[in-house]
């Protein structure tokens, strides 16, 4: 072979089937790495802002739906500066950058407002590399593998997280009660992020910069059928609180603060085990039908929190809960790759995000509100309804599946 196609253009390099190498391989690798200096902070941090700072559980809400809605709407702009660029790798690499510097820095904070900044800054990395780098994910395997390759990357990201809670709890038994020091650590692990980013990750953009692209993202470019599939999806997020509030409620049920590190890593265990499963049952049965299941389980699994009682009956949920993430992670990025209009996969992806994200400020203030008002059990059993009436209504807003 000459490298040339039969017109005479240079053919295209050959996408490697293999999952476990390429990009595929060193995006799971920078995403296990970041998850464990996340995880490392992460389920500490409601009980370093109730006990330490002592702040309410509705101010836990406002931190954690200010932040994510922030980085879902920040994915919107980066997909779609990413489709104008043609550039993934950059974004991603900065994205990584800003979380890894800014994520440690509540070790210094002193107030609850301080740590919302972090969080902010936190997140903001996060909505910057997201969509650049599903879309670089999506670009770097066939088509039938797509399930598969989500379901890897989302795998080695609960690895990692995980790992980070080990770290967090063997550090905990070198300094007893010193979570600051937990906080600074967590730079380590995220300063090799970046490296395995800068260093390992090769740009696939598969076209040219989309100079047709608008010069603004419009929800007309996406065509008809996945605006559909967001507004759901956005239907479902405001029942989907952050899991902050599962934390919570372990210990409200009798989980001892020591345990719940290992707790949140049993979490990660069974979404690893999941994901992989997960993502390839997705391009046998089709991602519509995976994520309606997922969504039923997350309903009966919130259903559960609202009247456990007991720490075992914690503990049984959270690895339960582990197979919504596995049925629902991987499916929903594959059917917005399948969705996605030509050249316009990044934006989708955006899109995505920024539908996430508009409905999850409301739904973690709202869910603290309830709890603070009403109780756990009634802020839960909102969770359960709302994620019921999306799985009920997919089948309608996507009546086949491309």
């Amino acid at each position: 072979m000459n490298g040339h196609d039969a017109s005479g253009a240079p053919a295209p390099e050959p996408r490697p089937r293999g999952l476990m190498r390429g990009n595929v391989l060193w995006l799971s690798v920078a995403s296990f790495l970041n998850d464990a200096a996340s995880e490392m902070i992460y389920p500490l941090l409601p009980l370093f802002l109730t006990g330490t700072l002592g702040v309410g559980a509705a101010f836990v809400g406002v931190v954690e739906g200010v932040a994510e809605s922030a980085s879902s709407l920040l994915k919107l702009a980066s997909g779609w500066l990413a489709d104008r660029t043609g550039r993934r790798k950059a974004p991603t690499a900065l994205g990584y950058a800003i979380a890894a510097l800014g994520r440690p820095l509540i070790a210094v904070t002193a107030a609850g407002w301080q740590v919302l900044a972090v969080r902010l800054a936190d997140r903001v990395g996060k909505g910057i590399r997201t969509a650049p780098r599903d879309a670089l994910l999506a670009e770097s395997v066939p088509a039938e593998q797509r399930g598969a390759a989500f379901g890897l990357h989302r795998a080695a990201d609960h690895a990692g997280a995980v790992a980070g809670p080990l770290i967090a709890s063997a550090l905990l038994l070198a300094w007893p009660g010193d979570l600051r020091t937990v906080f600074a650590l967590a730079i380590i692990p995220g300063l090799l992020t970046v490296g395995a980013v800068l260093w390992k990750v090769r740009e696939t953009a598969p076209v040219s910069p989309a100079t047709s692209a608008p010069p603004l993202p419009r929800w007309s470019e996406l065509g008809p059928t996945l605006p559909r599939y967001l507004a759901v999806l956005a239907l479902f997020t405001l029942g989907n609180a952050s899991d902050a509030f599962l934390l919570l409620r372990a210990a409200e049920a009798g989980v001892p603060v020591a345990a719940i590190p290992l707790l949140w890593s049993v979490l990660h265990v069974s979404k690893a085990v999941f994901s992989v499963w997960g993502g390839r049952l997705s391009d046998r049965i089709g991602a519509r039908r995976a994520i309606v299941a997922g969504w039923m389980i997350y309903a009966a699994v919130y259903a559960g929190f609202a009247v456990v009682d007991a720490a075992w009956q914690v503990w049984a949920l959270f690895l339960v809960y582990g197979l919504y993430f596995g049925l629902t992670e991987a499916p929903e990025k594959a059917l917005v790759a399948a969705l996605a209009p030509d050249g316009r996969r990044g934006s989708a992806f955006g899109a995505y995000h920024a539908a996430i994200g508009i409905a999850a400020l409301p739904a973690s203030v709202l869910f603290g509100v309830l709890w603070q008002v009403f109780g756990a059990h009634v802020a839960f059993a909102a969770g359960a309804a709302f994620a019921l009436a999306a799985a009920l209504l997919l089948p309608w807003a996507l009546p086949r599946e491309r």
